[in-house]
């Protein structure tokens, strides 16, 4: 399996985009088929540069995580990256995920702060780490690991200062030992173009942006996402949501639609890379990558 610096730095070299999946631990046993046995082979046909898998609120679904990393790269044979966040760890229990995630022959990790289960305020663990950057420090220091983490081009939701003390913040994770950033989902590319100008231009941080894209599913679904990550959805996108109201099928092709024109600027503003929040589903995302001509 590759370090994913590695495959951001062959593609920039041949010009070309890093594609990328992320999938998250099912809640169930039917998901669990569902997403192994359907959706990540049908996706796997795509042949992504690597797939994320996301770890739950204070690691709750930890060892499915780490059984779907297993599977991807056993499987599929394409690199895993591996999320970790600092909720309900202490260092030395970190220190043990990650030497479980090396023995599964995975070498990269998505060092995320994370959020407490049944939400509130994050709260430090004793022992443990208060922020991302500092996990950031940790991995780095355990030598074999390619790591990612969080940008947000909104800001984060749990930032009251605003975003540019949130983008102030990625720098310290990437001066940290960050490799790459993958942002949180948005649907205004000018809110990216913006986070990217302040981040690279002015702090100066020349790892890879990964603008973090979410074809829409319904209208329910993507207005609860928003509201829970703080993303916003723009007035025009919202007109035609209400007008698509529960009609799922013309949501999924119109949101198809939207995030091909959305992809096709950003890669036409030279993004390294599309990482795609694929929700556990595989039609929406094959058909956006069809229609850029990278399927």
């Amino acid at each position: 399996m590759q370090f994913i610096r590695d495959i951001y730095a062959a593609k920039k070299a041949s010009g070309q985009p890093v594609v990328s999946f992320e999938f998250f631990p099912p809640k169930t046993a039917e998901g669990d088929r569902n997403l192994l046995e359907k959706h990540i082979p049908a996706l796997a046909q795509a042949r992504p540069d690597y797939c994320s898998v996301t770890y739950g609120a204070g690691g709750g679904t930890r060892d499915k995580t780490l059984m779907i990393v297993e599977r991807i790269q056993r499987e599929h044979r394409l690199t895993a990256l591996a999320h970790l966040t600092c909720v309900g760890h202490t260092r030395e229990e970190v220190r043990g995920v990650l030497d479980k995630i090396r023995a599964l022959g995975c070498k990269n990790i998505l060092a995320l702060r994370g959020d407490p289960p049944g939400g509130g305020e994050f709260q430090k663990t004793t022992g443990g780490f208060e922020f991302a950057s500092e996990l950031v420090q940790f991995i780095r220091g355990q030598d074999g690991f390619s790591i990612g983490v969080a940008g947000f081009p909104e800001g984060h939701i749990a930032n009251k200062t605003g975003k540019l003390d949130d983008w102030d913040r990625l720098k310290k994770k990437v001066d940290a030992g960050a490799d790459f950033v993958l942002t949180q989902l948005f649907f205004d590319n000018t809110d990216f173009f913006a986070f990217r100008d302040y981040v690279a231009n002015r702090l100066g941080v020349s790892v890879p942006l990964v603008p973090g894209i979410v074809p829409i599913l319904s209208a329910a679904q993507i207005t609860k996402f928003t509201q829970l990550c703080g993303s916003k959805i723009p007035p025009v996108l919202r007109k035609k949501l209400d007008e698509l109201g529960d009609d799922d099928e013309a949501s999924v092709e119109f949101g198809i639609e939207y995030a091909t024109a959305q992809c096709k600027e950003l890669l036409h503003a030279g993004v390294p890379g599309l990482h795609f929040y694929t929700l556990n589903k595989s039609r929406s995302t094959v058909e956006v990558l069809k229609n850029l001509g990278l399927a």
